[in-house]
């Protein structure tokens, strides 16, 4: 296999990454599945395939951290047996992270200016493998190949987009359960099958074959997945070299629990990542999620992710429903700004809790007392009585809005400012002059002008889907345009100076 193998010397083995006994290991695994391939050795190969991984990025390591090629077979002396065997053995090469591995291990050990016969017979078998790897055709079909005027990389990959598209078919074919859920599965293939596709996950020609594994039911005891094939997708998923169909993602966590929690835990991370997200993109972060589509098709996941919620100390929980159910928000602000000041604790509280779902006890007590001043110093500014304009109310509202007051621990929000803010200029009684006079002055000194547009847009699709509590619809609509054609006309204006 590799013509510069040398005896081991015990001296040299002990290596802080990777040991002789390490390699002795794998090189034992590389020979039994390169001399048979029987559904065992592929099974071993499979079940194995995520430490090779794991142990060749070592091995990586430990070639890049030497001073010469010399130096490494001194070191590890069966290095070149262990990476020849490799090389030949479909299962390891199929693997898009396992080959990358694999060839930058054999380049590693290239020698740019060889300074020994071992580093230049090293370098010309390393030639050969590589361009064996790249270049290697069937010497039966190399002829046929040459008169089609095919390229070879096409030939190899219609070979196996057939071979998947054939197994995908058999396999349909032998399962009733794709077609009738509650039919339970009479054969036994599934975990088989899922085995031999471990080396393809990062195979979007396999992407199909992998679907149809997917949404195989989970209550048929036939129809089991191999664990290792569910942890293979659920890392490239992760590592997003692996595009699944929306339902493929879904019944990738109904099938296995940890890539569930793992995309909950993510969706908690994007959350917190981005204090100030808008209203409409924490809805997006959810759709994209797909979390509350899971949670209604299977009740199971819905108990899983209603715990880990619950684990949050109950915050999340409710926090979780609240934004599936967004236009509730939008609603309550509405509410706030048309109904009488006596009426609105309650829809304070629910307001404020929206844009701080992790603040309790006292802290909860300060916010809401910032925002219901904030409430009355805007219902002063869009009073329809027409009184000159309070600039008490308006400094106010500068103030609580200021970066300086922003850095204080209990600040209030500053999209929860302006989204009263926009709201009161929407559906406040007050001339639409006098409205958007205040909402210019409000987001000019404040620089929030692309956060009170955003707000307008919600606002606008709202109305569109008939989420809304106004009699008047044409009134408010045209209000809304206007409103917007003035954020418009000053971000034209700030660009231009």
């Amino acid at each position: 296999m590799f013509p510069l193998q040398q005896q081991p010397h015990m001296e040299d083995s002990a290596d802080p990454l990777v040991t002789v006994q390490q390699m002795q290991f794998w090189l034992d695994k590389a020979v039994a599945w390169g001399q048979a391939q029987t559904v065992e050795t592929q099974r071993d190969t499979c079940q194995h395939l995520s430490r090779l991984r794991d142990f060749t990025q070592q091995l990586l390591k430990h070639i890049n951290s030497m001073a010469s090629t010399t130096e490494t077979m001194k070191r590890l002396p069966l290095i070149g047996q262990f990476l020849g065997r490799l090389c030949w053995i479909p299962s390891v090469t199929a693997d898009a992270s396992s080959r990358s591995l694999l060839l930058q291990c054999l380049w590693g050990l290239f020698s740019e200016h060889p300074g020994s016969a071992v580093e230049r017979k090293a370098n010309q078998w390393i030639r050969t493998v590589l361009c064996q790897l790249v270049t290697e055709e069937d010497a039966k079909v190399e002829p046929l190949i040459r008169q089609m005027g095919v390229a070879p990389k096409d030939y190899h990959l219609g070979v196996l987009r057939k071979r998947l598209a054939l197994l995908q078919q058999n396999f349909e074919k032998n399962c009733n359960c794709l077609a009738d859920k509650n039919q339970r599965c009479p054969h036994d293939d599934s975990l088989a099958v899922s085995e031999s596709c471990i080396p393809l996950v990062t195979c979007q020609e396999a992407a199909p074959l992998i679907n149809t594994l997917l949404q195989r039911p989970a209550s048929c005891i036939s129809a089991a997945l191999s664990e290792d094939f569910l942890d293979a997708l659920n890392s490239a998923h992760s590592r997003q070299s692996l595009l699944l169909e929306e339902q493929g993602i879904i019944s990738l966590w109904y099938h296995n629990l940890p890539s569930l929690e793992e995309a909950v835990l993510r969706l908690l991370e994007s959350v917190l990542a981005n204090n100030e997200s808008s209203p409409q993109k924490l809805e997006q972060l959810l759709e994209q999620a797909l979390l509350p589509k899971a949670c209604a098709q299977h009740c199971s996941m819905f108990l899983v992710v209603n715990d880990i919620f619950r684990s949050h100390h109950g915050v999340f929980e409710a926090w979780f429903l609240l934004v599936q159910c967004v236009h509730w928000v939008q609603l309550t602000a509405q509410l706030l700004v048309t109904s009488e000041t006596q009426d609105c604790g309650p829809l304070l509280w629910l307001f404020t809790f929206y844009y701080h779902p992790t603040n309790r006890g006292h802290h909860r007590a300060s916010q809401l007392g910032h925002a219901k001043e904030a409430l009355d110093h805007l219902r002063a500014l869009f009073s329809p009585l027409n009184p000159p304009l309070p600039v008490g109310s308006l400094q106010s509202v500068m103030t609580l809005l200021s970066p300086a007051q922003q850095q204080q621990q209990q600040s209030l929000s500053t999209l929860l400012i302006i989204n009263l803010l926009v709201n009161f200029a929407v559906f406040s009684r007050q001339s639409l002059i006098g409205s958007a006079e205040v909402l210019q002055m409000v987001v000019d000194q404040s620089g929030l002008l692309n956060e009170a547009a955003r707000v307008l847009v919600s606002l606008e699709l709202s109305l569109n889907r008939g989420r809304h509590l106004s009699s008047d619809t044409n009134r408010v609509q045209l209000r809304v345009q206007k409103l917007q054609h003035t954020l418009t006309h000053m971000n034209v204006t700030e660009q231009h100076c």
